[in-house]
C-alpha cells in the first residue's frame, strides 16, 4: 500500500528550470494531453497522458506534476504521478520521480515503481534531451533497485502511421533498464507534439483539454 508522501532532498538538478515549457518532442504545458491505444495481451489498453495544472517541489525544485492513467479493457489498472522540470538553458527535460498507484478490482493493490529524486540514494534523470544526437545515450531513471530505464537515440528521421495522423521526422528511442535485463522497448516522437508511440501503443488523439 502507498506509504505516507516524504519530500526528497538533495537532487540532481538543472542549473535553472521551470515547471513549465517544451522543448521540440516534450511539452509541460498544463491542459496538454495525449491518448495512446493499442492491444497487449489480448486485451485493449488506453493511456491517457494529462499535462496536470499542478506542481510539486522535489528536492527544492518545483516540478511539474504529469498524470498517466492506463485501463486494460476499461478496467482502471494503473494511475502515477510524473514529476517533470525543464532546463531553462538548454531545454533538456529533467524527470524526478514518480508515485504509482497500481489497481484491482478499482481498489489500490500497490505501489509498485515509486520513487523521488533524492530519497534512497535516487537522482533525478534526463527524460528528453534539448539537443537531439544520434546515437546519444542517457539515463531517464536513477532509482537503485526500484528504476533504472536508460534510452538510446537510435533514429531521427522515422516515419510513424499512428489512428491520429502519419508523422515523419520523429524521433525513435530504444529504452532497456538494468533491473530486467532482456527487456527492450521503442519509443517514437513527433516535433511539436511528443510522444507518438509508446511500444504497441499509438496516439489517438492529441492536444489542449479543459
Amino acid at each position: 500500500m502507498r506509504q505516507p508522501e516524504r519530500e526528497a532532498v538533495d537532487t540532481t538538478r538543472p542549473p535553472s528550470s521551470s515547471s513549465i515549457g517544451r522543448n521540440p518532442y516534450f511539452i509541460l504545458e498544463p491542459g496538454y494531453q495525449a491518448v495512446f491505444e493499442g492491444v497487449e495481451a489480448r486485451e485493449t489498453v488506453v493511456n491517457v497522458i494529462t499535462v496536470l495544472n499542478r506542481t510539486r517541489r522535489v528536492g527544492g525544485v518545483e516540478t511539474r506534476i504529469v498524470e498517466e492513467r492506463e485501463t486494460h479493457d476499461g478496467e482502471l489498472v494503473e494511475v502515477s504521478r510524473n514529476y517533470f522540470a525543464i532546463c531553462t538553458e538548454t531545454h533538456s527535460v529533467f524527470y524526478f520521480g514518480e508515485d504509482v498507484d497500481l489497481y484491482e478490482g478499482g481498489v489500490i493493490v500497490a505501489d509498485t515503481g515509486s520513487w523521488l529524486a533524492g530519497s534512497g540514494g535516487a537522482r533525478a534523470g534526463l527524460i528528453m534531451p534539448g539537443i537531439i544526437l544520434l546515437g546519444s545515450r542517457y539515463a531517464q531513471e536513477v532509482a537503485p533497485g526500484v528504476a533504472m530505464d536508460q534510452a538510446e537515440i537510435v533514429g531521427m528521421n522515422e516515419t510513424v502511421v499512428t489512428p491520429a495522423g502519419t508523422f515523419e521526422k520523429c524521433v525513435k528511442t530504444a529504452e532497456t533498464t538494468t533491473l530486467e535485463p532482456n527487456a527492450l522497448e521503442f519509443k517514437f516522437y513527433a516535433v511539436g507534439i511528443g510522444l507518438i508511440q509508446d511500444d504497441t501503443l499509438r496516439l489517438v488523439r492529441y492536444g489542449v483539454v479543459r
